[in-house]
């Protein structure tokens, strides 16, 4: 029986490609790896990631045993990463900059696209690549009867654009915190022709498939395969007792309505002898009064690395994500397998393996009152943190990021011809 190869294509690499990538060797399908920058020991930009002021390039270490099979394309987003350190917002401006994380995707997207018009000798039987960074490779591929497999980790564009349109009415002084409004509609019919040339469209959350709802066209058939957690730590921790301190939130995520800041902060302020938020995210380039002052009533830090993110989740009795349109939320899953307990809404991967009162709390998204009911709840009932965290902890045990890797995998090779 022949081996089957899949390509594996991504720009910057995260914690669900490492998983895909060492699903795919496991099973013997791994073709090859396109990417941008990978740091591997015995390459430059694992020596370079050891020099003072580079340890960011740390964030794209991969196993050596990719190594071989990894193809690099690192000019554009060298420049990038340089362009954002210097503070010349020109060169990375979103979409039209020459070094933008646009630019960047669809350089790789190319890179891809000319090696497989050009390569006649490879057996190669599927390309797997993201949204945004499909399109000329998918176009070439069909070509060459490869299957396209596409995934969307965020969410369909016309879905949000109807969501948010309501939060735009409903909060229009945090209008320009969205995102989603900055697309050009270039980028976003590219989205759509690489949906339409997708052969199997791969998912993280029940939310993310039914926002395909909104697609006007036939679609290929959508598998949800949920990401997978940390390790778990199993250490000793104080929870929260509602005796003598006050109890802790957790916000981390970019500070945009469309993650329901305004309504986390119109929540919090209902609670000021009750409850501390700390808020960790980047705030939106375009200025939003109504969140600045908020930051000043409360602790901000602007960025953390992701292992002292994991230590503040410890440190906190509950991670509080209020998404409106939200593909997965990785946050959630961190925050679990640490102990600490989530209340999230229904526009996130929570609703996947959140049982609302066991092992974390659902609100409806969008709703202040339900946020404040459910705190009200807490510091009423503070045993209720504890119950949740520890049920969070074995829900995050069960379920690994080799468990996505590996059925990732799986459900590949099921639908390749």
């Amino acid at each position: 029986m022949l081996c089957k190869r899949v390509r594996l294509v991504h720009a910057t690499g995260n914690a669900n490609v490492h998983a895909a990538l060492q699903g795919l060797q496991k099973a013997d399908m791994l073709s090859d790896f396109y990417t941008t920058i990978a740091s591997f020991q015995e390459n430059i930009f694992g020596q370079i990631s050891m020099v003072k002021g580079f340890s960011s390039l740390n964030r794209r270490s991969y196993d050596s045993i990719h190594k071989g099979k990894t193809k690099l394309f690192p000019q554009r987003e060298l420049g990038r990463l340089i362009f954002q350190k210097l503070g010349l917002k020109a060169m990375t401006r979103h979409e039209l900059g020459y070094f933008s994380i646009d630019k960047v995707i669809q350089s790789l997207d190319k890179k891809v696209a000319f090696n497989i018009s050009t390569k006649m000798s490879e057996i190669l039987n599927a390309i797997y690549a993201y949204e945004d960074g499909a399109i000329h490779s998918f176009q070439a591929a069909k070509k060459k009867n490869i299957q396209c497999l596409y995934d969307l980790p965020i969410g369909y564009w016309r879905t949000a654009q109807d969501l948010m349109a309501a939060e735009k009415e409903r909060w229009p002084a945090w209008a320009k915190t969205i995102p989603t409004f900055l697309d050009s509609q270039a980028k976003l019919e590219r989205k759509d022709q690489e949906l339409s040339l997708a052969d199997h469209i791969f998912v993280a959350s029940s939310f993310t498939k039914r926002t395909l709802n909104s697609y006007p066209g036939k679609l290929a058939d959508v598998s949800v395969i949920p990401y997978g957690f940390p390790a778990v730590n199993n250490f000793q921790r104080n929870y929260y007792s509602g005796k003598g301190r006050l109890m802790k939130l957790l916000f981390v995520g970019g500070l945009s309505q469309r993650k329901g800041i305004a309504n986390l902060l119109t929540a919090v302020a209902k609670f000021p002898t009750h409850v501390q938020l700390t808020i960790v995210g980047q705030r939106p380039a375009t200025v939003c009064k109504p969140l600045d002052q908020a930051l000043n009533k409360n602790q901000y830090i602007p960025s953390l690395s992701n292992d002292k993110i994991l230590e503040l989740m410890r440190e906190h009795d509950i991670l509080i994500l209020p998404s409106l349109f939200e593909g997965y939320g990785l946050v959630i899953s961190e925050a679990m397998s640490q102990g600490t307990p989530v209340i999230t809404t229904d526009r996130t991967a929570g609703g996947d393996f959140i049982v609302h009162g066991e092992n974390g709390w659902l609100v409806q998204a969008g709703s202040t009152d339900g946020i404040v009911e459910i705190l009200d709840y807490l510091i009423t009932t503070p045993s209720e943190v504890e119950k949740c965290g520890r049920a969070a902890l074995l829900t995050a045990s069960k379920r690994p990021w080799s468990f996505y890797g590996s059925e990732l995998a799986e459900k590949i090779s099921s639908v390749l011809i």
